[in-house]
């Protein structure tokens, strides 16, 4: 695995606010890409960690229900249609039987329509929040920088693990 065998764009070192929010987005969004690139089949749903949860396609498949969460059912108050469930929360990490094309494919359509709500709302826009609260779109693209950053790293150590593969 390379840099070259995913484009992805650095983040805007200046501009306002929003661009470079969604900046820190979209690369880390593209980060996911670039550090499951080539990966075969059996090694994407192969655990190496003490988690059998933390698998490349269990981290794909979760990351697309992060932002379907955030976005769809946060912000734009859509039903939340996860997998998850009060006896099984960690059930969008359970994928034997997805293949990585098809998570990574489900991942960039939710990604897309991430965007979408998002271009649609000012970063100050507030929705209610866990009954008494409330929650803006900044803070969603705050989180979301530090959430897929955070799977980003989970997966530059299970790929090193997995074929020795690294990079930024």
């Amino acid at each position: 695995m390379t840099e070259t065998t995913t484009a992805r764009t650095d983040p805007p070192l200046t501009g306002d606010e929003r661009a470079q929010l969604m900046g820190f987005v979209q690369y880390f969004r593209r980060t996911i890409r670039v550090k499951t690139a080539g990966l075969s089949e059996e090694d994407a749903h192969r655990s190496v960690l003490p988690s059998p949860l933390m698998t490349v396609a269990g981290l794909v498949s979760h990351l697309r229900w992060v932002e379907a969460f955030w976005f769809r059912v946060v912000l734009d108050g859509q039903p939340d249609e996860a997998p998850y469930t009060d006896e099984d929360p960690d059930a969008e990490f359970k994928v034997a039987d997805r293949t990585l094309a098809d998570l990574l494919d489900e991942y960039d359509a939710e990604c897309s329509r991430s965007d979408a709500i998002a271009a649609a709302r000012q970063l100050d826009d507030e929705v209610p929040f866990r009954k008494d609260r409330r929650i803006n779109l900044r803070w969603v693209l705050l989180h979301m920088v530090e959430e897929t950053g955070r799977h980003a790293g989970h997966l530059d150590v299970i790929r090193e693990m997995l074929d020795g593969a690294t990079g930024e």
